[in-house]
């Protein structure tokens, strides 16, 4: 009971021995989800998009993601906003590939989900056949408050560490569909953070 009055009295500085304990998966886990970099890999409408939420109106660097790192080796989300050509397939896959571990990916779009109109053979029908997917944004194009809540659902599974389990296990990213939000002229106010 003496250490609890002490931290209450004088905060931190009350700790005999000055050691804040926690699981250290927690840890990792809390700062993976608020420290990560997006690799920018807009390829159609969905892109503009994507920059908006980057902007000062929506302003990404709230959720840790200050900035879009050009380079793969700096990133560890990627955003795929738009529809992927079959000639752009092996290009993302070498860039998802260039990432370090652990990297998730969120496909932004319904023509990153899944081809979206252009059923045609130019066109892949979801980018999950090339990479492992852990966030699906709807939308055509998906709105910046759909954006930040996909962003911000990857984040708390990130932090649960589930993503990193299922990854393991499966190969596979983790399936989540979030729904959309509508863009509208009053301010939505999204998670619990």
């Amino acid at each position: 009971m003496g250490i609890v009055n002490d931290v209450l009295d004088d905060g931190l500085g009350g700790l005999t021995h000055n050691v804040i304990t926690g699981r250290i998966e927690d840890l990792v886990n809390w700062s993976r989800s608020r420290s990560s970099w997006p690799a920018t890999f807009g390829l159609a409408c969905c892109a503009i998009e994507m920059m908006a939420t980057g902007a000062a109106h929506y302003d990404m660097s709230r959720f840790g993601m200050e900035v879009f790192r050009a380079s793969p080796r700096q990133a560890d989300i990627m955003i795929v906003a738009g529809r992927v050509s079959q000639k752009m397939a092996p290009v993302l896959r070498q860039v998802y590939d260039q990432m370090m571990e652990p990297k998730w990916v969120i496909s932004m779009g319904v023509c990153a989900s899944s081809g979206g109109m252009f059923n045609n053979y130019a066109i892949v029908q979801g980018v999950d056949q090339i990479v492992p997917v852990d966030v699906y944004a709807p939308g055509c194009p998906p709105s910046p408050e759909t954006l930040i809540h996909a962003i911000e659902t990857l984040h708390q599974k990130i932090e649960d560490g589930e993503l990193m389990k299922r990854r393991s296990a499966t190969g596979a990213g983790a399936n989540i569909h979030v729904t959309e939000i509508p863009a509208g002229p009053t301010p939505v106010l999204l998670g619990s953070r």
